[in-house]
């Protein structure tokens, strides 16, 4: 488990904690959906899925941060009223994400925090604080990604009639951001733009003409 420097934000299980009887003293109160976000992890993000459309895991970096540690889960108990409440509470583990190691370097992009909210029952600020922060975040270059039991709206990829955000626990999760996120932000130009300037020339081969198509439409003055 760590524990960030100034207390500004709550424990990081780290997944060898989940390999003993109990989790830390600190964390024991929300054993059972820590436990639970953990299994689903591995099982539903790291496994692959009928619906999914395509072959391979839900997400392709879950089993590789698992398995080098990297993984991490916090908890905040409560619930927040309101996006800006949300995003207030984030803003630590934000900056704790930026200065956990590996801070560069290809493993870094392996690094995750998931932020619990196991009070919430209103899992529509969970969406909405997801799309205030999104812009933000993608230009500091990390993606925050929206799970609840909703589940969020927001359709699979490769199958329009597959929702894949499902989670038993509400959640907010940051991770870096890499080349084939692009289609998690070609429809804002804002997002489009902070891609562009990260990976403009490291684009993968089989999303170049989406992101060359994306880049010649901010290049061209609205009317026109």
């Amino acid at each position: 488990m760590l524990v960030h420097p100034t207390g500004q934000a709550h424990p990081l299980v780290e997944p060898a904690d989940f390999a003993g009887p109990r989790l830390p003293e600190e964390v024991a109160a929300h054993e059972p959906q820590l436990r639970a976000v953990f299994a689903w992890a591995g099982e539903y993000l790291g496994g692959a899925h009928p619906d999914l459309g395509r072959r391979g895991a839900v997400c392709p970096f879950t089993d590789t941060s698992l398995q080098r540690g990297l993984f991490y889960l916090s908890v905040r108990a409560g619930t927040p009223r309101d996006p800006d409440e949300l995003a207030a509470l984030l803003l630590h583990y934000r900056d704790w994400f930026a200065e956990l190691e590996p801070r560069t370097g290809p493993g870094a992009q392996f690094k995750t925090i998931l932020v619990l909210f196991p009070d919430l029952a209103e899992f529509g600020v969970v969406d909405r604080t997801q799309e205030l922060l999104k812009a933000e975040y993608t230009r500091l270059g990390l993606m925050l990604g929206e799970f609840h039991p909703g589940p969020p709206q927001k359709a699979g990829l490769w199958n329009p009639a597959f929702r894949p955000l499902h989670s038993p626990v509400p959640l907010l999760a940051i991770r870096h951001m890499v080349p084939t996120d692009f289609p998690f932000l070609r429809d804002d130009d804002t997002t489009v733009a902070a891609y562009l300037q990260r990976f403009g020339g490291r684009v993968p081969t089989h999303l170049r003409d989406e992101v060359r198509a994306a880049a010649d439409r901010l290049s061209t003055p609205a009317g026109s």
